[in-house]
């Protein structure tokens, strides 16, 4: 390598590089113990949930009037994506999810315009509507998720304790935000009789008038003296229930009590709200959520210690449980992978000693620590913290950065064993393969841009991949060819070296090992069409196996231990029959030995306590379990034994559809194969979401087949006689009103205590609540008399639509299957998108069907990476070029890149391991490995041509000195990886690159001679 020679500078100044080592290796290691711990990357949420209510109306009304107008507008923001809606009674819940390349800086302002869009059409709206009240926290993930349960104590008395502690761990450093879950409003019920009211001539507006006079807040005025400012008080408030009973009406020139008219209660909300249950028990819920920045496992044990002392000073009876720990699991996820590294450094160096001796294996050894604190030194600058993908790359950076060491510290040896002295020994393997090192270096990080530049959510998700080995690859060069030298310089022994060699001859490749090598090496260079014929057929056979046989995923499955059981009961269930299927489920969950404990939502899906989690909002015939399962072994079992109990006749679950899944890594997607009907009309959507639903159920690959909306539900019309109602001066306003707060109740006025609103509430007493008295309920008309409903209204029942869900304003329904066997979702939802085209050329115009699920998020990640692929083969042949300055030679080095697909095809089929977007990283990280071992041949080639060497001999006298170094290499960086081959997430990367680099290597070796020699037609001299 022309220019300084680094070598040679560190042997002459060895005070200076010996300062560097140690300075470098304390700094590495204070990195590391400084590095941010977490669970996941730091990954940008691109959804917005905006939820908005309209009280009264039903779902046509909210989707045309409501949910329409919304979209429409927020159609017009930039790097908006999908609009995906839910219009139900009474309330509209769109989300807003921005386009997969959008630079995460974009993000919070295109939030800011959503806002900015949603205030300039809120006085379009229709009167009543209440919001829209957008979410962009949607995505925060709750690293600690406590829960309070009480012998004794009801949900109000757990939600002022909850308060209080959610107030102490707000002080925790740290420590963004904390929330409540599962909070019941406290309510006071004013349950009134009809008849009683009606005997009495009382109305609920007269009641409601008397509290809110006693119980107004107004401003009485004040004094000022010659020194001070006086306020004066008025008394009246409520401070108490027994008030609000002695509250005096006035009547027909009557006192009335109001704890004579109704009878007076204090309770929670009725109907509950959304709720929480720990282990069978009713709970409040308190997530903590960290700032960004923040330490995972620092913040852990912060908060354990705040609990610690808290949970010391709460009453007897209540308890304080754990529900989530991201801390624990983050804890548990970083030792899983340092027991990896240190196995695969482990590995590596029992490559180095066996195969280099104990001294040149030492000089290998000592580069690894050194190499690795240098590269959490420039994690620490760059900010990457230790997560699931940080780690998982830097063990298979340690495959890779002993290569350039192992090549430099070679060459040293052999240079020694030929009779040179240290100093020329040590500096020669800079002049000689400094470059090519570092072409090759720069090729193999080159390999990984499609992932640091691409633009999707999965590629921002493994972004530390690219960082990390990049920094890794580069400080290992740095190195090879500053401390490598001057280490070899210190602990090798040139004596010994040139002893052994002599026990070979001159030539230290005359051994019977490379003599055999040699003879074969000939025959493939004198049979080379053979060679390049088999190879070529070999690498066709692979295509179409990988195409045939190779299963394709998007990501794996989480290695978490967590299970989720998602409850759906048909549109229209109530909450409380919700909570009494979940509280069956339950119950089975109490028996079974495989379950460490469970928590349950009722109405709501558990918060987001785990990046990649499918969060459901707001469904009353939606609950859900998130299960903790003993081990990996009893998360399986226990996945089974629940689908065969919800699936079997016996099991009492027919009736409703619970559905069983792990976690997921990357962006999540729910149900794993999904197609999507949309069009303009809802019947006809729903009759082909029913074909649909047909084939898929034909399928046997598949199981649990639904979709996402589909039924109607029961309503009543009240269809009101106008004639009458105008005679007895009653609109359809005040009939709405009134049967409001008979059923439901009515807010007159507010009870203050402390920082609390409780409601007081007028409604009807239990018996009036009821599907056979609706008739009969009283209705007050303008002249104080009272007139039962039927009078004035005939009531219709009626079925109508549930919930209407929409992409991009359009209807669309989705059906939805799990897998019933080990078969990918990839490879189901191909044939059946095959099969299905049929069905597309029948539909009427403006209708579709869609792919979606996986295999639509993974084309997501394909397509970014294909888009960014050209910039990396432009930068790989331009490197490439930049060092052989040959056109020829630069193509030959190219052509060796895809046959690593033999081995990987190969490795995945014997194996029986699919092939997803992690395992895609490992395929063009592996063209990387492949080029560089190449490159640094032929350019080896070029040099002894260069001296004077016949074409021939440059071959052959290059590849056999190469053997070796490309041995050692390609065995340290496939061992390397067995410890990933057991992770969940990275075994199929880990079998990928070493399938294909056990047989590139090889081919590297035999069929890269074979092709330079056909090409540029040498010929035995």
């Amino acid at each position: 390598m022309k220019g300084p020679n680094l070598s040679a500078w560190a042997l002459t100044h060895q005070q200076m590089v010996l300062y560097l080592i140690i300075v470098l290796t304390a700094a590495g290691v204070i990195s590391y113990f400084n590095l941010g711990r977490a669970e996941d990357p730091d990954f940008t949420f691109k959804v917005m949930a905006v939820r908005t209510q309209w009280p009264g109306a039903d779902t046509q009304q909210v989707e045309h009037e409501l949910t329409e107008r919304i979209e429409k507008k927020l159609q017009e923001t930039a790097w908006v994506d999908v609009l995906r809606s839910a219009s139900k009674p009474g309330e509209s819940m769109v989300f807003v999810m921005l386009k997969d390349y959008t630079p995460k800086q974009e993000v919070p302002e295109a939030w800011r315009q959503v806002r900015k869009k949603l205030d300039d059409i809120r006085h379009t709206l229709p009167a009543g509507v209440q919001g829209p009240f957008p979410n962009e926290e949607f995505g925060d993930v709750m690293i600690n998720i406590f829960a309070l349960t009480g012998d004794g104590f009801d949900l109000a008395d757990l939600r002022r304790q909850a308060d209080q502690i959610a107030l102490d761990l707000k002080r925790v450093p740290d420590v963004k935000r904390v929330e409540l879950i599962g909070v019941q409003d406290e309510k006071i019920y004013l349950d009134a009789s009809p008849a009683r009211l009606a005997s009495f001539g009382v109305t609920p507006a007269q009641i409601g008038a008397a509290l809110q006079q006693q119980n107004a807040i107004a401003p009485a005025g004040f004094l000022d003296t010659s020194t001070d400012r006086i306020w004066l008080r008025v008394s009246g408030g409520f401070d108490s229930i027994e008030r609000i009973r002695n509250t005096d009406l006035l009547v027909n020139g009557k006192h009335l009590r109001l704890g004579d008219i109704v009878k007076v209660t204090r309770g929670l909300n009725e109907p509950a709200r959304p709720g929480m249950r720990v282990d069978g028990v009713p709970a409040i819920g308190i997530g903590v959520i960290m700032d960004k920045g923040g330490n995972v496992i620092g913040l852990g044990e912060h908060l354990k210690a705040a609990m610690k002392a808290i949970s010391a000073n709460l009453p007897v009876g209540i308890d304080v449980h754990v529900v989530a720990d991201q801390p624990e699991v983050v804890k548990e996820s970083v030792s899983l992978f340092q027991d990896s590294l240190a196995e695969a450094i482990l590995i590596v160096l029992v490559v180095s000693f066996l195969s280099l001796g104990w001294r040149t294996g030492t000089v290998v050894a000592l580069s690894i620590p050194l190499v690795l604190a240098i590269t959490f030194f420039m994690m620490k600058i760059f900010g990457i913290d230790l997560q699931r993908i940080s780690l998982g790359a830097l063990v298979i950076a340690l495959g890779l950065l002993v290569d350039d060491a192992i090549i430099a510290v070679e060459m040293m040896v052999v240079k020694m064993e030929q009779g040179w002295d240290r100093f020329q020994a040590a500096t020669y393997a800079y002049t000689s393969t400094a470059f090519p090192m570092l072409t090759g270096t720069l090729i193999t990080a080159a390999a990984f841009t499609p992932v640091g530049f691409s633009k999707s959510a999965a590629s921002e998700y493994t972004f530390s991949i690219f960082a990390v080995v990049t920094i890794a690859l580069i400080v290992s060069w740095l190195v090879a060819v500053v401390f490598t030298p001057y280490l070899g310089y210190k602990l090798l022994d040139p004596a010994k070296l040139i002893a052994n060699a002599q026990k070979h001859g001159e030539d230290i490749y005359d051994t019977p090992f490379y003599r055999r090598f040699r003879a074969l090496l000939v025959w493939c260079l004198k049979n080379r069409w053979k060679v390049i014929g088999g190879t070529l057929l070999l690498f066709v056979l692979s295509i179409v196996a990988f195409g045939q046989g190779v299963q394709k995923q998007f990501f794996p499955s989480s290695s978490r231990l967590e299970l989720l059981v998602d409850v759906w009961l048909p549109q229209g269930a109530s909450l409380k029959a919700t909570g009494h299927e979940v509280a069956r489920i339950e119950g089975l969950l109490k028996r079974d030995p495989a379950v460490s404990s469970f928590s349950c939502y009722v109405g709501n899906s558990s918060p987001r306590f785990f990046l990649s989690l499918d969060v459901k909002l707001f469904s009353d015939n939606y609950g859900q379990c998130v299960i903790l399962t003993k081990d990996f072994k009893a998360r399986e079992t226990l996945k089974l034994r629940l689908e065969q109990i919800f699936t079997s006749a016996e099991g009492g679950f027919g009736h409703i559809h619970p559905h069983v899944l792990r976690l997921e890594n990357g962006p999540p997607v729910g149900y794993p194969v999904q197609f999507r009907v949309s069009g303009a009309d809802v019947e006809q959507v729903r009759l082909i979401a029913e074909q649909v639903s047909t084939m898929m159920r034909a399928n046997s690959h598949l199981q649990d087949v639904s979709f996402d909306w589909n039924e109607k539900v029961k309503s009543v019309h009240l269809i009101v006689d106008q004639d009458k109602a105008r005679v007895l001066g009653i609109s359809s306003r005040d009939i709405a009103q009134t049967m409001q707060g008979w059923l439901n109740g009515v807010a007159l006025t507010q009870y203050r205590e402390d920082d609390q609103l409780i409601d007081v509430v007028w409604r009807g007493e239990a018996d009036a609540r009821a599907l056979d008295r609706l008739a009969g309920l009283d209705i007050p008309t303008a002249s104080g008399r009272h007139v039962p409903l039927s009078q004035v209204a005939r009531l219709v029942p009626v079925l109508e639509e549930a919930v209407v869900w929409r992409r991009n304003r359009q209807p669309t329904m989705s059906v939805l299957a799990d897998m019933s066997d080990k078969t990918q979702p990839a490879t189901v939802s191909r044939q059946l998108d095959a099969q299905l085209n049929a069905l597309r050329e029948k539909l009427p115009a403006g209708f579709h069907i869609e792919m979606g699920g996986s295999v639509e998020e993974s084309a997501k990640g394909e397509k970014a990476i294909m888009a960014v692929m050209p910039l990396m083969l432009v930068g790989v042949i331009t490197l490439l070029m930049m060092q052989l300055q040959s056109i020829s030679r630069t193509i030959i080095v190219l052509l060796t890149a895809p046959l690593g697909m033999i081995g990987v095809t190969a490795a995945l089929l014997i194996f029986q391991v699919p092939f997803g977007f992690v395992a895609n990283l490992g395929f063009i990280a592996l063209a990387g490995m492949i080029m560089r071992n190449s490159v640094i041949l032929v350019d080896q080639i070029r040099q002894d041509e260069a001296e004077g060497k016949s074409s021939w001999e440059a071959i052959v006298g290059s590849t056999v000195r190469r053997f070796r170094p490309i041995m050692l290499t390609a065995a340290a960086a496939i061992l390397a990886m067995i410890p990933l081959t057991r992770q969940v997430f990275w075994g199929p990367m880990a079998v990928t690159i070493m399938g294909g680099l056990v047989v590139a290597t090889l081919l590297t070796c035999l069929f890269l001679p074979a092709l330079y020699a056909a090409w540029f037609k040498v010929r035995e001299a």
